[in-house]
């Protein structure tokens, strides 16, 4: 469930969400989380999203990530994930 491209961009996302929320317990880099998302059928369709700090890639792999889908950058990209239209 979700291309590699887009949970990096929703753990962009969630990062930003978290940071202007101005906690004073949050670190000053970055935040460390794990999202788990269930799919229609739990047990066949989920998806884990961690901090993209988390997760490493080399430039030719982060080059090689296909296109995702264009979204809100707000709290709106957990409930939709809209692909461009006409595409």
């Amino acid at each position: 469930m979700f291309s590699t491209k887009t949970k990096r961009q929703i753990a962009d996302a969630v990062q930003r969400i978290l940071r202007d929320t101005k906690d004073w317990e949050l670190p000053q880099g970055e935040i460390t989380f794990h999202l788990h998302v269930d799919g229609d059928d739990p047990n066949m369709s989920w998806a884990d999203i961690r901090n993209n700090g988390a997760v490493a890639f080399t430039p030719e792999e982060q080059e090689a990530l296909p296109e995702a889908p264009a979204f809100a950058g707000d709290m709106r990209v957990f409930y939709a994930l809209v692909p461009k239209k006409g595409g």
